[in-house]
């Protein structure tokens, strides 16, 4: 019989939690919570669930530092393609800026954190952590505080750095030292590539195992949640996810499609319906590196961008390209920070916004590999990590999503710079039928 792919299998502890959680708010009601052994389930769940987010918090580290690294030295030994590479970046860098101001324009338009103009904590079973204490962290913080950002991009102890999560300066070091690594002998500079390659590997290969106990965690996070609250808790979730949807709608299907039509002189429906087999692909899979084959062939066959150009393009857009990771990654923050009744600075709001574009670079190309960059941001913004237990109802659906959006991005790209180089792509504006 065959196995079941992890989003199905998430799908079904989804379910198994809310006729479980549901069942448990109904005993609850109706006397003592159950127990087994003496332990409420409700604990049980819980511990659960923590124990997968540990995990998740175990390898943010290394996981992120090795990404950076290699991806910044591999760029470099690729820089005999300068021009396509500053093009390539460039673009990168700006259309994951629109989409995460695209997702904090609409989180904060909606507020989907807020039920009757009242904190949606309490429905989502977030007050167990004290409040009052999350704004001690984040009081103060404000534009003044933007200056301070880049101060603790330069932390003075780079191993205290990573012991307190202070994220922003491990992303700036380890930027740094893939740069410089390039500037090195060869002799000295191709072991030093391969140690952190093989460390990127390695802590992918984790990753990947990690996320095989997802259903169990997610059953722990979301049965625990719904014992609490019942399914009053889907309100402000079903608001959230489907601001979300329309956000990345609105990156993919107007911001992308314009720059294909105005830079690229490209029709972006032609686009559209040539890209179809990757998009659907990455959608299923929700992972961009698994797509990444398809989507270079795709682009080759279909749309007509050379292999020179796709390969380099592709492959880096894989690993720093995430339109949709980085749009999420912003309003989850923000969401759960609405949730808590806080209210956001425009000093934490652009921390927000710069966190979650340098952590998107970051993020591996695996399912639900986002969870581990929304709680570095949460905790770059003084926010407790085990909140984003309640962002797993949805997640998965919305990772197939943003996953869609992220090969989409990285499609759009190349062709923009194959125009840009001057190639003849199968769909450019102009084409005849007898040059089709």
């Amino acid at each position: 019989m065959k196995k079941l792919s992890l989003h199905w299998q998430i799908l079904i502890a989804l379910a198994l939690a809310a006729v479980v959680g549901s069942i448990l708010k109904q005993g609850s009601a109706n006397g003592p919570p159950d127990a087994f052994l003496g332990i409420a389930y409700i604990t049980i769940f819980e511990y659960i669930g923590n124990l997968f987010l540990n995990a998740l918090k175990m390898i943010i580290v290394p996981l992120i530092v090795s990404s950076i690294i290699v991806g910044v030295a591999g760029m470099g030994v690729s820089m005999n393609l300068r021009s396509i590479g500053i093009r390539t970046l460039s673009f990168y860098a700006a259309t994951t800026l629109l989409a995460i101001l695209i997702g904090l324009s609409l989180i904060n338009l909606v507020s989907p954190g807020y039920v009757n103009g009242q904190p949606a904590g309490e429905l989502l079973a977030l007050n167990d952590h004290d409040v009052v204490v999350i704004e001690q962290r984040i009081e103060g913080r404000g534009i003044g505080d933007v200056a301070g950002i880049f101060t603790r991009m330069v932390p003075p102890n780079i191993i205290k750095a990573a012991a307190e999560g202070q994220m922003l300066g491990l992303i700036f070091f380890a930027i740094l030292f893939g740069y410089f690594m390039t500037k090195l002998p060869v002799d000295l500079k191709d072991p030093l590539f391969r140690f952190w390659s093989a460390t990127f590997q390695v802590m992918m290969s984790m990753t990947e195992w990690i996320m095989r106990f997802a259903p169990i965690g997610v059953f722990g996070l979301v049965a625990g949640v719904i014992a609490k609250t019942g399914f009053v808790a889907v309100r402000p979730l079903a608001i959230f996810s489907l601001t979300v949807f329309v956000a990345l709608c609105a990156h993919a299907l107007i911001v992308l499609p314009l720059l294909l039509r105005l830079i690229a002189k490209v029709n972006p429906l032609s686009m559209l319906k040539a890209a179809s087999p990757a998009l659907l692909t990455g959608f299923s899979t929700a992972s961009s590196s698994a797509t990444l084959p398809v989507t270079m062939r795709v682009l080759e066959k279909n749309v007509g961008v050379s292999s020179g150009i796709s390969s380099f393009v592709l492959p880096l857009g894989a690993t720093v390209n995430m339109n949709g990771t980085a749009l999420y990654e912003c309003a989850a923050a923000m969401f759960l920070a609405q949730a808590y009744g806080l209210e956001l600075s425009f000093g934490i709001q652009f921390t927000i916004v710069v966190v979650a574009l340098l952590t998107s670079i970051g993020v591996a190309g695996v399912p639900s590999a986002s969870l581990v960059a929304i709680a570095i941001i949460l905790g770059s913004i003084g926010l407790p990590v085990e909140a984003i237990g309640v962002l797993m109802v949805f997640d998965r659906l919305l990772d197939m999503c943003r996953t869609s959006v992220n090969v989409w991005g990285d499609m759009v790209c190349a062709t923009i710079i194959s125009r840009l180089s001057g190639e003849q792509t199968k769909i450019h504006i102009g084409l005849t039928g007898k040059d089709r």
